[in-house]
């Protein structure tokens, strides 16, 4: 069955346009109140208080408009965020893993995972907060959380496209941390289309 599905590289090219163009947005206020205060004493204001103020208004109500708007849109929340709707009779991959002395101690060399199913990464530190993580091979994210010791740290996923992924901390742990990476750790077959930026779709 084909679902669909948002990748994340497509979401986050969207959003750096959008944020782009609102950052520019807000740097065009930010230099229409120092061109204000900076007026010679006496001279009347070039725009009226209201419409500045009206500008500030319209500002907010973009910018919380482009996170409702994106909310569902954001691949990695929906799963997650929807686990206690998962029926009972759907199948669901349970991967432990451990991290210690930084480094991910998986339950084999490589994980071999299905399409179209769920996975839980149950993600247990013993010692630093780190994070865990799936890239591909340009480096863009697939899903992360964070890692925190002695919690429960589980992450519920799907993939919908095969691609052979790298898991990373995403979190600050130290000098040591730049180099948690297990390169190709994670394979997903399955599926009726390969990630364009995944190693397993560029060695084709």
């Amino acid at each position: 069955m084909t679902e669909t599905y948002t990748d994340s590289v497509a979401v986050l090219g969207m959003l750096k346009i959008v944020y782009t163009m609102y950052t520019l947005s807000v740097m065009s206020l930010i230099a229409w109140f120092a061109f204000n205060i900076s007026r010679p004493t006496g001279k009347p204001a070039a725009v009226k208080p209201s419409v500045f103020y009206s500008y500030v208004g319209v500002l907010i109500t973009v910018g919380v408009s482009i996170h409702i708007l994106t909310f569902n849109q954001i691949p990695w929340v929906e799963d997650d965020f929807k686990r206690d709707t998962i029926k009972e009779t759907k199948k669901i991959t349970t991967i432990d893993i451990v991290v210690k002395d930084h480094k991910f101690i998986l339950p084999s060399e490589k994980i071999i995972l299905p399409c179209h199913e769920y996975v839980l990464f149950n993600v247990e530190s013993k010692d630093l907060t780190y994070g865990f993580g799936l890239v591909r091979q340009n480096y863009s994210l697939v899903t992360q959380m964070q890692v925190v010791p002695g919690s429960k740290n589980d992450l519920m996923w799907k993939f919908h496209k095969n691609g052979v992924y790298t898991i990373t901390s995403t979190e600050y742990s130290g000098p040591l941390g730049a180099h948690m990476n297990v390169e190709n750790a994670v394979e997903v077959r399955g599926c009726e289309s390969d990630d364009p930026y995944s190693v397993l779709a560029m060695k084709d």
